[in-house]
């Protein structure tokens, strides 16, 4: 067999080797896989930094621990009602900020964006960000006079217990 077929061969070999090795290490179960808590062996010279991993794997107890958007949806409907949240419901279920947000404004309601009671409430569809650490929902209030308005309610997706961060009304 001529010198030129043989290393053509071995190289393939060695290719598809690698390939499959590859393969198999990412398709391992998480479990045969490195433990991000645990440190990582020294693999570069000592005067380059060592990479860290900043996000929890999905797996872990922390990233169990946030808000879901169905868990949300239910919250935000649960405290906003069909007229808004209760005075309990605005001292155990609000965050400081907003608290401090409605101290600031005691003429307006910043929770429902208005200074009375809606006839009615809807909360739409809720966005969950991840890497912002909130999940959001419109919030539509229906008033008396046939008029509606909008705001958008935030919670923070590891708040503990579930509460309102934050509400932004709209113009």
């Amino acid at each position: 067999m001529p010198r030129t077929a043989t290393r053509r061969r071995v190289r393939t070999t060695v290719l598809a080797a690698c390939a499959a090795t590859a393969a198999a290490l990412a398709l391992a179960a998480p479990a045969a896989q490195a433990d991000p808590s645990q440190p990582t062996p020294q693999l570069h010279a000592p005067s380059e930094p060592t990479p860290q991993i900043y996000a929890p794997p999905a797996s872990s107890p922390q990233a169990q621990d946030r808000h879901t958007g169905p868990e949300i949806r239910r919250f935000l409907g649960w405290f906003y009602g069909e007229h808004g949240p209760t005075d309990q419901q605005r001292e155990k279920w609000v965050s400081d900020l907003l608290k401090a947000k409605q101290r600031q404004n005691p003429d307006h309601d910043v929770i429902l964006c208005a200074q009375n009671a809606p006839r009615n409430i809807e909360v739409g569809p809720v966005t969950v960000a991840q890497s912002a650490g909130f999940g959001w929902a419109t919030v539509t209030a229906y008033w008396a006079d046939g008029t509606t308005s909008t705001s958008t309610a935030y919670v923070a997706l590891d708040s503990h217990p579930i509460e309102l961060h934050d509400v932004v009304c709209a113009e």
